[in-house]
C-alpha cells in the first residue's frame, strides 16, 4: 500500500505537458543566442545582405518601385530558409553527433518536446529576422510595407514557408554523416536555391531551366509569394505565369510541408549513423 501511495505521489509530481514545452523551448532560445555564431548566420547575414545590396543596386525597375524594393521580399524568404532549414539541419546535426539528442532520449522528457522547442526557436529566430529587415528597409530605404489584406498574405506565406522548411531542415540534418559535415552538406544546397529563386536577382531575369528546377523547391514560392505583398500588381506580369498564383504558393508550400513530415518520421536519427 506504502509503495503504491509512493508511485502514485511521484506521477502526481511529474510537471505537466505544458510546463515541460515551455523549458525545453526555453533552453532552446537561450542555447540559440548563447552561440554568436549561429546569431550572426543566421540573424545577421540576411541584415547584412540587404544593406549590401541595397546600397549598391539602388536602381529604378519601372513605375517608381526599386530593386530595394523587389531585394525586400527575396532576402525575406531567405530569412525564413536560413531560420529554419539551414539553422534545423545544422543544429540537429551538431546536437546529434555530441551525444545531445542521445542523451534527451534517456531522460523522462517527451520526445514530442525536443521537436516543440525547436519549433518555437524557429518561429522566435523567424519573427526576428524579419522584423530588423523590415525596419531597416524602412528607415534606410523608404520601402513600402505591405498595407491591409497584404498582411494576411504575408502571414500565411511566411507560417506554410517556415513550415515546410523547418520540417525539411529536421528531415535534411539526417544527411550529413556527423556534425562537423552538416555546415558544408546543407550551406551549398541553401546558396544554390537562393540564386536561383530571384532573390538576388529577378526572376525573370534566370534562364528558363534553372526557373524550372527553382519551382520544384519551397523557397521559389515563398519569395514569388512574398513578391506579391511588396510590390505593385502591374509587376505581378514579370512573372513565368504572367500573375502572383498565389493559390499555387500555398498549394506547393502545403505539398512540402506534408513531404518534410514524412521525410522526418522515416529519416529521423537520434544517434549518428554507425553509433550505439
Amino acid at each position: 500500500m506504502t509503495a503504491v501511495r509512493q508511485s502514485t505521489d511521484e506521477r502526481a509530481a511529474l510537471p505537466s505537458l505544458p510546463s515541460v514545452y515551455r523549458s525545453r523551448a526555453t533552453v532552446e532560445l537561450k542555447e540559440f543566442f548563447r552561440q554568436r555564431e549561429s546569431v550572426v548566420f543566421t540573424v545577421m547575414l540576411p541584415v547584412l545582405l540587404l544593406v549590401v545590396f541595397g546600397a549598391v543596386l539602388d536602381y529604378d525597375l519601372g513605375g517608381g518601385v526599386t530593386f530595394t524594393q523587389y531585394f525586400l521580399a527575396g532576402i525575406v524568404a531567405a530569412g525564413i530558409l536560413g531560420a529554419s532549414l539551414q539553422n534545423m539541419a545544422i543544429s540537429i546535426a551538431t546536437e546529434r553527433s555530441d551525444g545531445t539528442l542521445k542523451g534527451l532520449v534517456g531522460t523522462p522528457m517527451p520526445r514530442s518536446a525536443f521537436f516543440v522547442g525547436k519549433v518555437v526557436q524557429v518561429l522566435a529566430v523567424t519573427v526576428l529576422i524579419i522584423g530588423v529587415l523590415l525596419l531597416i528597409g524602412v528607415v534606410f530605404y523608404d520601402v513600402d510595407l505591405p498595407s491591409g489584406s497584404d498582411w494576411l498574405t504575408f502571414a500565411w506565406v511566411t507560417v506554410l514557408g517556415s513550415a515546410a522548411c523547418t520540417l525539411l531542415g529536421i528531415s535534411l540534418s539526417s544527411l550529413a554523416k556527423n556534425g562537423r559535415s552538416a555546415s558544408a552538406t546543407v550551406t551549398p544546397v541553401a546558396l544554390v536555391l537562393q540564386f536561383i529563386s530571384g532573390v538576388f536577382f529577378q526572376f525573370s531575369q534566370i534562364p528558363t531551366w534553372m526557373q524550372t528546377v527553382a519551382s520544384l523547391f519551397p523557397l521559389k514560392w515563398m519569395a514569388q509569394g512574398l513578391r506579391s505583398v511588396f510590390l505593385p500588381d502591374a509587376l505581378a506580369a514579370d512573372e513565368p505565369a504572367g500573375s502572383w498564383e498565389l493559390g499555387r504558393v500555398a498549394l506547393v508550400l502545403g505539398i512540402w510541408c506534408v513531404v518534410g513530415l514524412v521525410l522526418c518520421v522515416r529519416t529521423f536519427r537520434w544517434q549518428d549513423r554507425g553509433s550505439r
